[in-house]
């Protein structure tokens, strides 16, 4: 999850979005690159967890860096289908129906950085850690996991069988990453044990430094790597505002920056040293509604916001000045671009102030007239718009659009800017606002979306950090996750996606378009589609 916004601007000739599967990353054979060299990249914030199985790691440049050092058992090419990593594992596939049975076949030559080899006590671990049985594992989704009955050794020392109590599609998607049992077999190792650092790792990369002072991120090759050797002396993480990595591309402090958004598109496309490389992602910009405190609590007021923003005015406003033709998003499953998307918003999504109006009257909110705050027993009808400090005029754009068109029914947002490196940790992931935007990314599988929908538990949101959801909606997502029927699975994603609608979870905006500036002369970089992780062991500099 990452910033999100909207800009205004000048007219620009529009594109069709690349189709699902294209990518833009200059494929060239090892052989063309050079041994040697750094890479720089920007990220959005410092570290703090890097368990990206709790709540409070769950933000995608965690996931990223997790995944850089931690064995991630299946990578996804640029249409979205899943294969294994030969680093890894031998082979892995569904060896019974009745009940599903998967056995992973490891790689025997996989081996963890304190030198125990890959076994199936990490996949028992991880399953304890992550089945929802021990409240005390601080995670942040259960699905799937919550399906499986047994982790057991097969054959032999490099084999592991999983068993499921049901049937499960997305068996593909869980332990990815793979975690260490030697980190992962208690509640303090799972929630504090990955706090600021990675404790143990296996991947061709390791991290050799973690400067906060800095703010940068170290990667290097691993010595104790048996896959092909990097052709990278270096990865580099650097925390920067998102407001200023065009300015580090442009000043080559960085050697990456996101371009989606139109002020940044203007400036990057200018320079000569940068290569603009454009794909396909899933990747939603949306707004959350807080329904677990205040005036939102009432799905009324949630309607009404949702009947007040009008979605298009907004999408318009981002999409001005960059070249792809962006249009609103009905769906919170699904892609304009994936086979399964249909707009369910109805009349959730419609543009309707004075729908919005008769709503709030209806929840008891006083009218007192233009340009004042409604009021009820007294209290006036006011919500706070949180917004990171380190984001850009985009996403201020946006808060203020938003801001206007809530008043214009009677309610006053109030735009409150918190320090970037807190907008997740102390806002979004405890529920800590009443209405923030950010997006949601990669949801590859379908099931992963669960645990931003689920009914959250006590104090765990999973990832539903406005905690509105219902027993109907866990329940059509419980079975969608059990069918493997792909087309009946769509169907019923589609039918949780409207009540999704109706309670006023949250609004979506528009799917955001994968465009990123790249440093010329950097090879198998850029824009992934649906790819979910980058192989640094093939990126590099042309010779």
């Amino acid at each position: 999850m990452s910033g999100c916004g909207s800009s205004g601007g000048e007219p620009a000739a529009k594109k069709q979005a690349p189709p699902v599967g294209s990518q833009e990353i200059d494929a060239h054979p090892l052989s063309d690159l050079r041994q040697g060299g750094t890479l720089k990249v920007p990220i959005q914030q410092w570290i703090s967890q890097y368990n990206f199985n709790t709540p409070d790691g769950q933000d995608g440049d965690a996931q990223e860096l997790t995944e850089d050092v931690e064995p991630v058992l299946f990578r996804t090419d640029a249409r979205g289908e899943a294969h294994t990593d030969p680093d890894y594992l031998v082979s892995a596939a569904v060896t019974s129906d009745s009940p599903q049975v998967v056995t992973y076949e490891l790689n025997p030559h996989a081996k963890w950085s304190d030198g125990k080899p890959l076994s199936w006590l990490d996949f028992q671990a991880q399953w304890r850690a992550l089945n929802g049985t021990d409240s005390a594992y601080e995670a942040d989704d259960t699905s799937g996991y919550d399906q499986i009955s047994d982790v057991s050794q097969g054959a032999d020392a490099h084999q592991v069988r999983i068993t499921f109590k049901q049937p499960y599609a997305d068996w593909q998607r869980l332990f990815v990453p793979l975690f260490p049992a030697a980190a992962y077999s208690t509640p303090d190792q799972f929630n504090k044990g990955w706090l600021e650092h990675v404790p143990i790792s296996a991947g061709a990369f390791k991290i050799a430094r973690y400067d906060k002072t800095g703010q940068t991120i170290t990667l290097v090759p691993d010595p104790n790597w048996w896959g092909a050797r990097p052709k990278l002396d270096a990865l580099i993480y650097r925390v920067l505002d998102e407001s200023a990595m065009t300015d580090a591309f442009l000043n080559k402090e960085t050697d990456e920056a996101p371009a989606e958004l139109p002020e940044d598109y203007r400036r990057l496309a200018k320079d000569p040293d940068a290569a603009i490389r454009t794909g396909s992602r899933w990747d939603e910009v949306h707004i959350t509604l807080n329904g677990g405190r205040g005036p939102l609590k009432d799905v009324r007021v949630r309607n009404a916001v949702e009947a007040a923003v009008n979605r298009q005015a907004i999408t318009d406003a981002y999409g001005a000045d960059i070249p792809y033709r962006i249009s609103e998003l009905g769906n919170h499953f699904f892609m304009p671009n994936q086979k399964g998307y249909q707009d369910n918003s109805g009349i959730y999504g419609k543009y309707d102030p004075e729908r919005a109006k008769k709503l709030l009257d209806q929840a008891g909110w006083q009218d007192n007239g233009a340009g004042k705050p409604r009021t009820k027993d007294g209290k006036p009808l006011e919500l706070g718009y949180v917004l990171s400090s380190g984001g850009n005029q985009s996403q201020v754009d946006q808060a203020q659009l938003v801001q206007q068109m809530l008043g214009q029914v009677g309610i006053k947002v109030d735009i409150q800017k918190v320090p970037m490196n807190d907008y997740f940790n102390q806002y979004v992931d405890l529920g800590n606002f009443d209405l923030a935007s950010f997006r949601n990314v990669d949801l590859l599988y379908l099931s992963m979306a669960y645990s931003v929908f689920r009914q959250p538990q006590g104090r765990n949101l999973f990832q539903n950090f406005g905690s509105v959801g219902s027993p109907q909606i866990d329940a059509l997502l419980t079975q969608a996750g059990r069918t493997t029927d792909r087309n009946k699975a769509i169907s019923l994603y589609n039918q949780a996606d409207a009540q999704v609608w109706r309670l006023g979870h949250s609004i979506e905006l528009y799917q955001r378009p994968q465009i990123a500036a790249v440093r010329k002369g950097l090879a198998n970089y850029g824009a992934f589609g649906l790819q979910n992780i980058t192989d640094y062991t093939r990126v590099g500099w042309l010779k």
